[in-house]
């Protein structure tokens, strides 16, 4: 079932306008693959092609959770996971457009 779900995803990627329109990289670039990576079972090829990743599941699992319990600093969790997520992300965009311009 989980092979046939990878299939699914690998064959109905979408492409990123962004990347279309400016030809460089948007900051969600990478995200598509590195879920396919990751379900894949390659956690290394997944960080690579996104790092971002996992902290961003980790907050939406978070965030289901204290929507339906809330936790008591539940909000204040919720700032702080999304401030690391920003920061990764915008890191890894400037890293990778350095790269483009090299």
């Amino acid at each position: 079932m989980l092979l046939n779900i990878i299939n699914w995803l690998e064959s109905h990627t979408l492409p990123c306008l962004y990347q279309t329109f400016f030809g460089i990289e948007c900051p969600g670039c990478g995200a598509q693959r590195a879920l396919i990576e990751l379900l894949k079972g390659n956690l290394m090829e997944s960080l690579n092609a996104w790092p971002a990743l996992i902290p961003v599941l980790f907050m939406l699992v978070y965030l289901v959770f204290f929507v339906i319990f809330r936790f008591k600093n539940g909000l204040q969790i919720l700032k702080i996971t999304f401030v690391i997520n920003v920061s990764i992300i915008t890191i890894n965009y400037i890293y990778k457009l350095t790269l483009h311009l090299l």
